[in-house]
C-alpha cells in the first residue's frame, strides 16, 4: 500500500479549487486500486489543503493518472493552487485500540 500526499497552496478561487478537486477525487475513487481519501485544510492558513490518498501499489496510482479523464478533470487546477505531490510509503503506523 502507498499513501499520495499532496500540498495544495490556493491562490485563486477556493470554491472554484474545492469544485474541481472534488471532481477529481470522484474520478480518482472510481479507479482499481483506490483505497481511501482525506482532505485537510489549515486552520492557521485556509489557503493550505492536504489531501492524501490510499492506493494498493503505485502502478494503479500510475495508471489513474495517465488516463484522460483525470487529465480533463486537472486540468483547471494549475491556475488556482499550486500542488506539491508526492507518494510515501508507511514505515510506522499507531493506531489505538477502540473502547
Amino acid at each position: 500500500m502507498i499513501t499520495v500526499i499532496n500540498r495544495l497552496t490556493v491562490h485563486g478561487d477556493v470554491d472554484a479549487f474545492q469544485k474541481i478537486l472534488g471532481g477529481i477525487t470522484e474520478h480518482m475513487s472510481n479507479q482499481p486500486g483506490f483505497l481511501s481519501h482525506c482532505l485537510y485544510r489549515s486552520v492557521h492558513h485556509p489557503e493550505v489543503f492536504v489531501e492524501t490518498a490510499r492506493w494498493a501499489d503505485a502502478e494503479s496510482h500510475r495508471r489513474a493518472m495517465k488516463a484522460d479523464a483525470f487529465r480533463n478533470r486537472v486540468r483547471g487546477l494549475g491556475d488556482l493552487a499550486t500542488p506539491e505531490p508526492d507518494v510515501f510509503e508507511i514505515l510506522e503506523e499507531d493506531t489505538p485500540p477502540l473502547g
